[in-house]
């Protein structure tokens, strides 16, 4: 990329110590690549997909037609005894999935849906599965894809 991208952040910190590891993984991603990002928090996974779509809907927008270039969703879903984790899981991802699909965004999705805390810092903390700087890898390789498809910058 010619530019460096303008990533957004948008981390639930539901899981306070488990969502800073996540953040910690992708800012070495981010800072390592060069790419600047500014960071916002959202109750928890669910709102995750409408912090992103407000910020599509936000008059803010760089010379380049939109403030962003790419997104990482940071977050962590732990199943409890009721169904209320599969509804998170589920309607968290499918949002970032129709946002990617019909807005043409580049989403890294770092949002872990697990069993227990062990399985969440196992994934979550950046010297061992590094989810985090996977969600901002995955971002960032998006956005050189959309770049080769000739849909960077919009």
């Amino acid at each position: 990329m010619s530019e460096l991208p303008h990533i957004m952040i948008v981390e639930a910190p539901y899981y306070t110590e488990i969502a800073a590891a996540l953040r910690k993984g992708a800012l070495r991603v981010l800072d390592t690549a060069g790419a600047s990002h500014e960071s916002f928090t959202v109750p928890g996974a669910f709102e995750i997909p409408a912090a992103i779509r407000f910020a599509l809907r936000s008059r803010d927008f760089s010379t380049r037609g939109r403030r962003f270039d790419g997104y990482v969703a940071l977050g962590c879903v732990i199943r409890g005894e009721t169904s209320h984790y599969d509804y998170v899981c589920g309607e968290s991802a499918r949002g970032l999935q129709d946002l990617a699909l019909n807005h043409t965004l580049a989403i890294g999705f770092g949002i872990l849906t697990v069993e227990n805390e062990e399985q969440a810092w196992a994934r979550a903390d950046p010297e061992r599965r590094d989810k985090g700087g996977e969600a901002a890898r995955a971002c960032l390789e998006m956005i050189a894809l959309k770049k080769a498809f000739g849909l960077f910058p919009r």
